[in-house]
């Protein structure tokens, strides 16, 4: 009986050790979301990664005018990586089958949007004289730039298009007469 006793006191002491601290709703949001983070803005509690969290990140690539370009432009030649997230594009080796020489196209994307810097395309060539005897060199030539301008343009096209799409489908709104 005596732990019993003893045991309840433990509790009733470890759970009213807090100092009670009336809150102001004025500077306190109401809504939980928001008192959360504000909470972990000011560095008080903790999360658990995205432990309750609902579905995902969707990284959607249809979207991207440069991504569809990119693959509308490489369509003719197989593709070994395509990582949407990583922002490259690798085709397998090929070639016109008639020489020893293969080659393959590496697409580099290094922003979303629409310019001259935001791809970058590496182009390797593969000659082999036997089957274990091949020699890789990368190409530095004006087929890169090429690649690189058709990819721009198409994605530039696409973009406009897809602007048109969506004011197509987006109403206008118009305020009333006596607004």
């Amino acid at each position: 009986m005596k732990n019993h006793i003893l045991l309840i006191l433990i509790i009733f002491f470890i759970h009213s050790c807090g100092i009670y601290k009336p809150v102001d709703t004025r500077k306190v949001p109401v809504n939980a979301d928001e008192r959360i983070k504000k909470n972990m803005e000011e560095g008080r509690g903790f999360k658990l990664s995205n432990l309750g969290k609902k579905g995902g990140d969707f990284l959607f690539s249809s979207s991207n005018p440069m991504w569809r370009a990119t693959m509308d432009k490489l369509s003719f030649a197989p593709l070994s990586v395509v990582d949407y997230g990583g922002g490259i594009i690798i085709t397998d080796w090929f070639s016109d089958g008639e020489s020893n020489e293969e080659i393959k196209i590496a697409v580099r994307f290094l922003t979303n949007e629409i310019r001259s810097d935001a791809i970058k395309v590496i182009i390797h060539k593969k000659k082999c004289e036997s089957f274990n005897n091949c020699k890789v060199n990368a190409i530095e030539n004006s087929t890169n730039n090429e690649i690189k301008l058709a990819i721009l343009k198409k994605a530039a096209r696409l973009k406009k298009e897809d602007l048109v799409k969506k004011k197509e489908e987006t109403p206008e709104y118009k305020l009333p007469k006596n607004f």
